[in-house]
């Protein structure tokens, strides 16, 4: 099966590249850097260099497309949170892109978010029947609702991934640089102190390994379900969560006290997440993923538990891989 990715040498483009050339797929990546060619998984991938959000991507995206039997968007732009317009033009922009090219090949995988689903009542769980109305606060979750409208039916079959929060080891830098900013000192990120984290009694969190969503896109290449697809470990990240994996919580800070620090450190530009995360942080519901498990016989190999302190490790050693993406942290560069 010949399969274009859009973005596909960021955090989960990385995971399905490793798992798509292991299926033995020709692939070819767009990305608006070249990875180094010579490091796996990008070695023996067709590379096309493009920014999605420039006026001529779509014709351009469609001749890459020619002859491709399924086309699955990955590309996002995260930061800069305080640049709205670049934000839109790059995510928004980038979805007509993709909308005009996906004529031309049967298949589209939207790899969306579980930032597109409405506000639920605390604990809800949901699965894809829920609206997927977004949080109007959230510039990502606006984004990725608006991105969803865009791509759906415009071609024979679409599929939207809705995962959870997506971690893996090689991405632990790229996920510092997007969420946590050059002035926190990873390096204490140790398991054993997070036991004392004053957590939210609203946050309710779900991980998935980027390994396990990427098996999911695999298999919905092959039985392409249309329609929306949920994706996350049953495990819930919530203060209980925090007791369960760390052996302890601190006690409980209201969650609009984080908001209200998030938003002041915001504007002062000394952290890269505003009060929209926080509020699409209480505010999403909890996935089923029931869908996953019996139309595409997913089951999660890794849980979320395991995921999350594997990747807090990965966090204090500043992991990350040879890619344009993904490469690791170094102390001394801002915003590096």
């Amino acid at each position: 099966m010949r399969v274009v990715i859009t973005g596909a040498s960021g955090n989960l483009g990385t995971a399905l590249l490793r798992r798509l050339r292991a299926d033995g797929h020709e692939l070819v990546g767009v990305s608006r850097r070249r990875p180094p060619p010579d490091v796996e998984p990008y070695s023996g991938v067709r590379w096309h260099l493009l920014d999605l959000g420039t006026a001529d991507a779509g014709d351009q995206l469609a001749d890459i497309c020619g002859g491709a039997d399924a086309l699955v968007h990955l590309a996002w732009l995260i930061q800069p949170t305080h640049d709205r317009a670049q934000l839109r033009r790059a995510n928004q922009g980038g979805a007509q892109a993709v909308a005009r090219a996906a004529r031309y090949v049967p298949h589209l995988v939207n790899v969306s978010s579980i930032g597109a689903y409405s506000r639920a009542p605390g604990g809800s769980w949901v699965d894809e029947s829920w609206p997927a109305g977004g949080v109007a606060s959230s510039s990502y979750s606006v984004d990725k609702v608006a991105v969803e409208r865009t791509l759906e039916g415009v071609t024979d079959v679409v599929t939207h991934i809705r995962p959870a929060l997506v971690l893996q080891p090689d991405a632990a830098s790229e996920i510092a640089r997007y969420f946590l900013g050059p002035l926190v000192p990873v390096s204490l990120m140790r398991a054993r102190l997070f036991r004392f984290a004053p957590w939210p009694p609203q946050l309710r969190l779900q991980f998935v390994h980027a390994d396990d969503v990427a098996t999911a896109v695999a298999a919905t290449l092959l039985v392409r379900p249309s329609g929306g697809v949920n994706l996350a470990t049953d495990e819930v990240f919530d203060r209980a969560g925090v007791r369960r994996v760390f052996g302890g919580v601190g006690p409980p800070l209201p969650v609009g006290v984080v908001r209200a620090v998030a938003t002041a450190t915001w504007h002062a530009r000394l952290q890269p997440v505003d009060g929209g995360w926080i509020d699409l942080a209480r505010s999403v519901p909890l996935l089923r993923s029931d869908r996953a498990r019996t139309e595409l016989d997913w089951t999660p190999k890794h849980s979320g538990d395991a995921t999350l302190t594997e990747f807090i490790e990965a966090l204090r050693r500043r992991r990350g891989h040879a890619g344009p993406l993904l490469h690791p942290r170094r102390l001394g560069r801002r915003g590096t």
